[in-house]
């Protein structure tokens, strides 16, 4: 049968928000999409893509229950849905890019294309205040690797009277970030930032350094999923072991950290590899109590002590 079969089917045929969902669900299932961004189920996908397609605020049902399910659509908001359901299994484009919108640490952001989509573990540590690394609130933050600034965004609210920056090497990343940044009303306090990681940091210090940089290593890079082919490789991969970009801000984060500052970085998968790539780094390894793994602690001192001995 074709999309269109299906598409004019529902129209016709459904008639509530559960009614959709359900459709929607069998579809994703149908056409065996990846889920990843921001949901790992086809389920939580259709309920994200009904929601947004309706203009239905994140996390309506906490206030009104399930029986917000039953409502009834109209014939538009019917033919809406569906539409987004069938662009969605057609490209295999991430919803968030469809929809042109994100969500991490509970705050909205606009995405498209020249960003990743937000999906990094450090919310968990952010929505906490980073409370096992640091003693005070921090009065500089830099977000390396910015992407579309989520990160640097959330962590400005976390941080009420932190300065953030923001830096990308991607211009077309950063002027999604600038756009971000002014919609949550933040651009006295985070400032995007053009940088080759530290190159334009020269003299900038900060006690609290977090880096989700480019990590994917060149198998995972080979068996990506479509959905994330669709994300700027730029922002993804970093050779065969995926640390490339890590193993310069290991060298070169010390002279941008404050004495009692502390350096974060989400590896991912790659974690695999630090071991063999950085013997003797004494670095901490961050559980997670909300899932995700693969980001890394580690203080100045350790730096110091680490690139000294890697010196001579």
């Amino acid at each position: 049968m074709t999309d269109k079969f299906y598409l004019d089917e529902a129209i016709a045929d459904l008639h509530s928000i559960l009614d959709m969902v359900r459709w929607s669900v069998s579809r994703f299932n149908d056409a065996d999409l990846f889920f990843g961004h921001g949901t790992d189920n086809a389920w939580d996908e259709a309920v994200s893509l009904v929601f947004q397609a309706l203009h239905l605020p994140y996390g309506l049902t906490r206030q009104t229950g399930d029986g917000l399910f039953a409502a009834r659509l109209t014939q538009s908001e019917r033919s809406k849905v569906a539409e987004l359901v069938v662009q969605r299994v057609q490209t295999r484009l991430p919803l968030p890019y469809i929809t042109n919108e994100a969500w991490f640490c509970g705050l909205p952001f606009y995405v498209d294309e020249r960003v990743l989509i937000p999906r990094s573990p450090f919310a968990e540590l952010i929505e906490n205040k980073f409370s096992q690394w640091l003693s005070e609130p921090p009065a500089r933050i830099l977000d390396l690797c910015t992407g579309g600034g989520c990160i640097a965004i959330a962590m400005a609210y976390a941080f009420d009277d932190a300065e953030v920056d923001a830096v990308d090497i991607s211009e077309d990343a950063l002027t999604v970030a600038e756009m971000n940044i002014q919609e949550h009303g933040l651009s006295h306090r985070v400032f995007p930032i053009y940088s080759d990681l530290f190159s334009h940091l020269e003299g900038q210090t900060y006690d609290l350094i977090v880096s989700n940089p480019p990590y994917v290593d060149a198998e995972d890079m080979a068996d990506l999923p479509n959905e994330f082919q669709h994300e700027p490789e730029l922002a993804l991969a970093a050779g065969d072991d995926g640390l490339d970009l890590v193993e310069i801000i290991i060298q070169q984060a010390p002279q941008h950290l404050t004495d009692n500052g502390v350096l974060l970085v989400e590896v991912g998968n790659s974690l695999v590899h630090m071991d063999s790539r950085f013997p003797g780094l004494d670095l901490e390894w961050v559980e997670l109590a909300q899932g995700g793994h693969g980001i890394f602690a580690v203080t100045k001192a350790a730096l110091v002590r680490f690139n000294n001995r890697n010196s001579v």
